[in-house]
């Protein structure tokens, strides 16, 4: 009798649905400033690890990113390897996320993406991502590096991997000038990927309330 009684209380922990794993991803554009802002909103609905490029740390306070946040750099990625069979940061956290998230994406980052380098921490994620899984990108960039041809060349190679864009919003930059190559606010890009993850949920399971 005990044994059915933890029979059922095992089934029923089980029957709860864990958290999605979302990865949050920061590259090389003043709109970093905006980073712990973002892992606040997801943190509120999901399990956060975060993932920061070199040069967005010139932008970014890790000390506004929540405590139960674990900060990714690169310096990171091979601190823990030292032999064939110990893991890999880049795969051990591409298997771990449900979802991969990067806002801002930098123009150089972006070119990084389109044209398959991965000579960091975070474009080595991404080119060992599992397209399976949803990504998104939010770009954030100057006006004028928003309309370069290059740009637009390079989003058509990340709509062909099947990478979501939030698009840039028009406002005054950082750098002074006005127009379009903002990032989306931080509780637009989190309402777009909880949107995307709850209808993909209510579809596997068959569309039932």
């Amino acid at each position: 009798m005990e044994n059915g009684k933890r029979d059922r209380e095992d089934m029923e922990v089980n029957d709860i649905p864990r958290k999605p794993r979302v990865l949050l991803a920061a590259s090389g554009s003043v709109a970093a400033i905006k980073f712990g802002n973002l892992c606040h909103c997801f943190t509120e609905w999901a399990e956060v690890r975060a993932v920061v490029s070199k040069s967005s740390l010139h932008f970014l306070d890790k000390l506004s990113l929540p405590q139960e946040v674990t900060l990714y750099t690169d310096e990171d990625e091979w601190s823990s390897w030292s032999k064939i069979g110990d893991p890999v940061l880049h795969i051990e956290l591409r298997r771990w996320a449900d979802v991969l998230v990067i806002a801002p994406l930098s123009a150089n980052t972006l070119g990084k993406i389109a044209g398959g380098l991965c000579d960091n921490l975070l474009t080595c994620i991404i080119r060992a991502w599992d397209y399976s899984k949803p990504l998104f990108v939010a770009p954030a960039m100057n006006t004028f590096m928003w309309n370069n041809p290059f740009t637009e060349r390079h989003l058509l190679s990340l709509d062909e991997l099947g990478i979501t864009l939030i698009p840039p919003i028009k406002k005054r930059l950082a750098c002074g000038d006005y127009g379009n190559g903002a990032m989306a606010e931080p509780s637009l890009i989190y309402s777009t990927v909880r949107l995307f993850w709850e209808s993909q949920a209510h579809q596997q399971s068959g569309g039932t309330s």
